[in-house]
């Protein structure tokens, strides 16, 4: 008994450190992968503008590419393009 509860004391961090090594693994790959969030599309010409999930399986995804906002239909079994529209400016309120 007292040989279980050794090796249990022993394993039980091991076990949470390799927990915790593949989750702060997991974060810095998709930051690596995806750029920083402040930089995102800086120098490329596609950007993930916005996703929205309809039904499982089923998203709408806005794209930006050459300064046009396209909305793509996105399924299990491929991409429709479904509209597109030139890039608009936000207007920001002035302030005083």
């Amino acid at each position: 008994m007292l040989e279980y509860l050794l090796r249990l004391a022993l394993l039980l961090p091991v076990l949470a450190g390799l927990i915790w090594g593949s989750l702060w693994l997991t974060r810095w790959l998709q930051t690596r992968l995806h750029g920083a969030p402040g930089a995102q599309g800086a120098g490329r010409q596609l950007q993930l503008v916005e996703t929205s999930m309809i039904a499982p399986g089923m998203k709408l995804a806005v794209v930006r590419f050459r300064d046009r906002d396209i909305l793509l239909g996105c399924t299990r079994q491929g991409m429709v393009r479904l509209g597109e529209a030139p890039v608009t400016a936000i207007a920001l309120p002035e302030t005083e």
